[in-house]
C-alpha cells in the first residue's frame, strides 16, 4: 500500500524560506493562494494581462504580477491553470523566465505526461493534486480541516523535491487529510478516466438516459427528475460518509434489493468493455490529441455539445425546480 503523510510527517521549513508564485486564480489558484498564505508562506499571484481574476486576488491581499515577473520573483512557480492553455503559458512566460532550482509544481499531471511542456533539466518537477474542486479545499481549509491530495516528483533536481512537495501539500491543507504518494502517469490517466466514466460523463450520461425513460413512459418531468437526479446527492452523500454499505443500511430493503438485482443489468459487462476502450484511449495518448486538437481549433464541437446540452429536458425543468427551492444555495 502506497504511503500516506499527514501533517505531523512533514517539517515545511523547506519551503518557508521561499517565495511562491501561483499562477492562475481560478478554482485552484484562488485556493491555493489562500491556504498557503493562511499557513504561512510568502505568496504572490501571476496573471495574464486584462485577466479578470486581478481585482479578486488583489482584493484577497496579494500582489499581483504579471506571469513573466511572477516567475521572475519567485523560486516556487505555482501552475493553476488550465490544461489547454499550459503550453502556451509555459512556452511564451515561464520558460525563459526560470533559474536554476526553481521549482514547477503542478496540481495535475496532463501537461507533463502528454508532453505538453518540457521543463529544464535544472529545476524540480512536482506535482501536488488535492481531490476536490478549489472551493472545496478552500472551504474545508477555513474549518481546520483539509481534503486528501496526490504527491508525485518528476524531476528532482535540487534533492528535496518531495520534502518540498510535501511541504506545499501541508500547506493548503492536504497533511491535514493525508498525502498519498502516486506518479503523474497514474494520477492524470486514473483522473481522467474518473471524470469519463463515472464523475462526470458517465453519471450525467446516466441520468439524462434515466428522465428520457421515466418521461417517455408518460411520468411528470418533474417526478422524474426529482427521482433521477435530486437524490441523487443524498444517495452520494451516504456513500461518501460509509462506503457503499454505508449506504445501503441507510436505503430500504426494496432500495438495497433492487440495487443487488438491477444494478448489474445496467453497469453489465458491455458498459465495463466501454470503459476498457475509454481507459486506453486516455493510456495511449488519442484522447489527450482530440482535446489538444479541439482547443486549437476553436472548441467548435465542445461549444456545440454543451448548448446541445443545456437544451436538454432535464436542464429546463430541473432549472425551474431549483428556482423553487432558495435553501439550496446554502446546501451547496
Amino acid at each position: 500500500m502506497a504511503k500516506l503523510y499527514y501533517d505531523k510527517d512533514i517539517n515545511d521549513e523547506i519551503l518557508k524560506g521561499k517565495r511562491i508564485s501561483v499562477i492562475g486564480y481560478g478554482s485552484q489558484g484562488h485556493a491555493h493562494a489562500q491556504n498557503l498564505k493562511d499557513s504561512g508562506f510568502d505568496v504572490i499571484v501571476g496573471l495574464y494581462d486584462g485577466s479578470k481574476s486581478k481585482d479578486q486576488a488583489e482584493a484577497d491581499g496579494f500582489k499581483v504580477y504579471s506571469i513573466a515577473e511572477a516567475v521572475k520573483n519567485s523560486e516556487l512557480i505555482s501552475l493553476c491553470i488550465p490544461d489547454p492553455s499550459m503550453k502556451k503559458v509555459f512556452n511564451e512566460d515561464i520558460k525563459d523566465n526560470l533559474s536554476d532550482g526553481d521549482i514547477l509544481l503542478f496540481a495535475h499531471g496532463f501537461a507533463i505526461l502528454y508532453n505538453e511542456i518540457k521543463p529544464p533539466n535544472n529545476v524540480d518537477v512536482i506535482m501536488i493534486a488535492p481531490k476536490a474542486p478549489g472551493h472545496r479545499v478552500r472551504a474545508v481549509y477555513q474549518r481546520d480541516l483539509g481534503v486528501p491530495c496526490l504527491i508525485a516528483v518528476e524531476q528532482d533536481f535540487s534533492g528535496s523535491a518531495y520534502n518540498i512537495g510535501l511541504a506545499y501539500g501541508k500547506g493548503i491543507g492536504g497533511g491535514r487529510a493525508g498525502i498519498l504518494e502516486t506518479t503523474f502517469k497514474e494520477e492524470t490517466e486514473t483522473d481522467l478516466f474518473g471524470e469519463q466514466a463515472v464523475l462526470c460523463g458517465g453519471v450525467t450520461a446516466l441520468i439524462k438516459a434515466g428522465f428520457e425513460v421515466l418521461t417517455e413512459a408518460g411520468y411528470q418531468p418533474e417526478s422524474a427528475y426529482f427521482e433521477v437526479l435530486h437524490e441523487l446527492k443524498l444517495i452520494v452523500d451516504l456513500i461518501y460518509q460509509g462506503g457503499l454499505e454505508g449506504m445501503r443500511y441507510s436505503v430500504s430493503t426494496t432500495a438495497e434489493y433492487g440495487d443487488y438485482t438491477v444494478g448489474p443489468r445496467i453497469i453489465d459487462d458491455s458498459v465495463k468493455d466501454a470503459m476498457k476502450k475509454v481507459l486506453d484511449d486516455i493510456q495511449s495518448g488519442r484522447f489527450a490529441k482530440e482535446w489538444i486538437a479541439e482547443n486549437d481549433e476553436g472548441l467548435h464541437k465542445y461549444n456545440d455539445l454543451r448548448e446541445a446540452d443545456l437544451e436538454h429536458p432535464v436542464e429546463k425543468v430541473g432549472k425551474e425546480l431549483r428556482d423553487m427551492m432558495p435553501w439550496l444555495e446554502s446546501t451547496t
